[in-house]
């Protein structure tokens, strides 16, 4: 189950207060905080950034882009124990009544995947094919999360550069009015802050969001493949304690501690 997960607007939220806080503690004053505040800069930056990604991405990838950002606030974890337990009940229930026994369970399965791989299974195909079929679909799916993720990625690339060229606009501005003092100011602010934003856009918002995203799709992969090894597992009608412990394999040892054999099941305690 999917669920939000608090710790990316924390942190976004926590870099941006920090930077604030260190602006306000060197100015000793609000006036200090709006004055990293230029529309110009804003300006700069997140509209060089979206005509780079309309020109680097498709229509309909660049529709994708709410979506890829929705998952970078989403959690969604699985408990290893209890899906082991679901595999050892499974091979269970096929040992003593058969495989196609197991057909009539499976609106129990929230998962698909798990339905798709033991629906092959029912269906009597050769344990190979099914884990060819399975493991397709798993890199399937690392290329869909690869696409969505390059788009965060290409963000995070492309915001310091959009900053370096505000900076170098400021620049000319600045060198171009020398001769009135008043206009230095705003030329300079233009200057420093466009590379500001774009540094801060990337390093605190778009390559984390891109490096957490990665992390969740390694954490999928490894799921699936965790799966996979169930669906084998069942169909070749292994023994559910020898199931369990070629499972058990892929959890960490505090996880191990959770789950206890009882005859030919397994019961979870805890997570």
């Amino acid at each position: 189950m999917k669920r939000f997960d608090l710790l990316t607007p924390i942190g976004i939220f926590l870099g941006l207060t920090m930077v604030l806080f260190a602006i306000y503690s060197s100015s000793k004053s609000l006036d200090g905080v709006i004055y990293f505040i230029q529309a110009a800069s804003v300006f700069v930056v997140f509209g060089g950034l979206i005509a780079a990604l309309l020109i680097n991405f498709t229509l309909p990838e660049i529709k994708l882009v709410p979506k890829v950002f929705k998952e970078a606030f989403r959690e969604d974890r699985q408990n290893l124990p209890t899906l082991i337990n679901t595999f050892v009940e499974l091979s269970t229930k096929a040992r003593r009544e058969g495989l196609l026994a197991l057909e009539s369970t499976l609106d129990e399965v929230d998962d698909p995947f798990i339905k798709k791989g033991v629906l092959l299974a029912v269906d009597g195909i050769e344990p190979d094919i099914i884990k060819d079929i399975m493991m397709a679909e798993v890199v399937a799916m690392e290329e869909r999360h690869r696409k969505g993720r390059a788009i965060i990625e290409k963000c995070g690339e492309y915001a310091p550069a959009w900053g370096m060229i505000g900076t170098l606009v400021g620049l000319v501005l600045m060198l171009q009015n020398l001769n009135d003092p008043a206009t230095l100011g705003p030329n300079m602010a233009i200057a420093l802050l466009t590379t500001l934003y774009g540094s801060l856009l990337a390093n605190l918002v778009f390559i984390p969001m891109a490096s957490k995203l990665a992390n969740k799709t390694e954490e999928e992969v490894f799921v699936k493949q965790i799966i996979v090894e169930g669906v084998i597992g069942v169909q070749s009608g292994q023994n559910p304690k020898i199931l369990e412990e070629k499972l058990s394999a892929f959890l960490p040892e505090n996880g191990k501690k959770n789950i206890e054999i009882e005859g030919e099941g397994v019961v979870v305690d805890g997570a």
